[in-house]
């Protein structure tokens, strides 16, 4: 039996499983992101808000799915939301989807605590022939005993079914009249994401929101079509502009004034 005996969850917003010690490990450096510093994902933290509020007030709430575009801002949701909530009791356990074999021990251990826990799967996903997912199954939506009434899961996965799609499968489906039957595959594909109620996604930036991204992280320079100009530079380059380009934006040139090719040139 797996316990938490060395958790304070007084103290401890936040733990981590560690299956070569069997057992959970408090964190104690947590991310410092903070709620208002995320841009261009406000329809997802209206909605993802909503539902912990409801969950933290112990009314019905949804396990989550957070999928889509890499580097968009599903992360650092999550952690986001553990820094907003933590003083009005949420608790967050992150479990790598190696372990999830694990999850329902986890689990046990914990559905008696006075928190509410939300277990937190980053960049899930599941190949053909992989099995961990009928423990996470059992955790989203019980078996014969019911879920516990302290504990959602929030995913975040670049596959919206978290499952393989081939085009084999699609082959197999048939028509029955004028209904489509989905082969089993599909099924068994679509009937894992099914489980979370709250599906949330997310699409690469546009070049505004993209700019707004590089707006917030920049407040003090003047220069702003100076800022523009290289940000665009920067993230074409990456091939890609999403919140973490703008972020490796930032580290790479914050501090500058961008009122001359000290950007261009890195200095």
């Amino acid at each position: 039996m797996i316990t938490d005996t060395a958790i304070d969850w007084v103290e401890a917003p936040a733990a981590v499983w560690r299956r070569h010690r069997n057992g959970l490990r408090v964190i104690r450096r947590l991310d410092p992101v903070q709620w208002h510093q995320l841009q261009g994902i406000e329809r997802q933290q209206l909605a993802l808000a909503a539902n912990t509020e409801r969950f933290l007030a112990g009314q019905p709430a949804n396990n989550a799915l957070l999928w889509g575009a890499r580097g968009t801002g599903k992360s650092s949701l999550i952690k986001a939301l553990l820094n907003r909530y933590a003083e009005r009791g949420l608790r967050m356990i992150e479990v790598d989807k190696d372990d999830l074999v694990d999850l329902p021990e986890i689990v046990d251990d914990i559905c008696e605590q006075p928190y509410r826990f939300v277990i937190y799967c980053d960049d899930l996903s599941f190949e053909a022939g992989e099995s961990a997912y009928k423990a996470l199954k059992s955790v989203l939506e019980g078996s014969l005993e019911l879920p516990p009434e302290n504990v959602r899961v929030y995913a975040t996965s670049n596959r919206r079914h978290l499952m393989p799609e081939f085009m084999s499968d699609n082959l197999k489906s048939t028509m029955v009249g004028d209904e489509l039957h989905p082969a089993e595959a599909i099924e068994e594909q679509v009937s894992l994401a099914d489980r979370f109620g709250l599906q949330l996604s997310f699409y690469p930036f546009s070049r505004d929101v993209y700019l707004q991204a590089i707006d917030a992280l920049f407040p003090e320079t003047a220069n702003r079509d100076r800022l523009h100009e290289e940000a665009i530079r920067f993230a074409l380059g990456r091939g890609v502009r999403n919140g973490r380009t703008a972020q490796q934006f930032y580290r790479q040139f914050g501090g500058l004034t961008f009122s001359d090719s000290a950007a261009r040139s890195g200095k």
